[in-house]
């Protein structure tokens, strides 16, 4: 057979079991995969998580150094979020510069960290227009199984809240524990048929007629959103997706008392 054919007989297959209530791991449509996350694994990094969403696999690294603000917010630090898509972990990804698929990535994890106000930018000023603190998010997939929009996610915000800003590598007094106001938690509901399910490993992802990663934080309020594929949801459909979002966040929540805010 060739692989066209076997692509159109696993979408029958998976598009027929959605619709009969199931899924092909034995999943209920709002369940997640296994979540797996340990802290701290760079030494070399100011702060790090390795997120483990069923076999999806990656590692986030948080490095801070001191530079000059831009020039249109002289009074407040830097964000940056960088992905790499490693051909180790999917025979989907290339060596080379970052393309469509990462840059997308990137931007979904730092929007949501971003517009969730997860970090006081204005703290790590240090001297307006002079010197603030750079704080660099990198994103390393190993193992690539579907949904890494919310594994990526979880990966940079967990490292925030490990982070240590060394400030006494640049004489800048002691070191102390990055801030983090604000936590947010994205959710990926795909859309097969009329069914909408979340998490969806790689099979399901490449089957979908559309998916929508909602992005909440611990109150519940929705922060970034980003749609994908060429489907489309119908109004109720969205509503629908907006609240199972907000269900999977808070169950997240519930399994890792590190994911709180430590801002005072």
């Amino acid at each position: 057979m060739t692989k066209d054919i076997v692509s159109e007989i696993k979408r029958d297959y998976l598009h027929n079991l959605a619709e009969n209530g199931r899924r092909e791991d034995g999943r209920n449509f709002n369940d997640t995969r296994p979540i797996s996350i340990e802290l701290g694994l760079i030494e070399s990094a100011e702060g790090s998580a390795r997120v483990k969403l069923g076999q999806t696999d990656l590692i986030a690294g948080v490095k801070i150094n001191l530079g000059e603000p831009f020039p249109d917010t002289p009074d407040k630090g830097v964000l940056t979020t960088n992905a790499e898509l490693l051909p180790m972990a999917s025979p989907e990804f290339e060596l080379g510069p970052p393309r469509e698929n990462a840059i997308e990535l990137a931007r979904v994890v730092d929007r949501g960290i971003r517009e969730s106000q997860a970090l006081n930018i204005d703290k790590l000023c240090i001297s307006p227009e002079e010197k603030v603190w750079i704080v660099f998010i990198d994103i390393h997939v190993l193992d690539y199984d579907g949904n890494l929009f919310d594994a990526a996610t979880l990966g940079a915000i967990s490292a925030l809240t490990n982070t240590v800003i060394p400030a006494s590598r640049f004489e800048e007094g002691e070191d102390y524990q990055l801030e983090v106001q604000h936590i947010p938690i994205a959710c990926t509901i795909a859309k097969l048929g009329k069914t909408l399910l979340v998490d969806p490993k790689l099979d399901e992802e490449k089957i979908c007629e559309a998916r929508l990663t909602v992005t909440t934080d611990e109150n519940g309020d929705i922060r970034a959103m980003q749609k994908g594929n060429d489907g489309y949801f119908e109004v109720d459909e969205l509503k629908s997706a907006i609240k199972m979002a907000q269900e999977v966040a808070k169950n997240i929540r519930g399994q890792f008392t590190f994911l709180q805010p430590t801002a005072q």
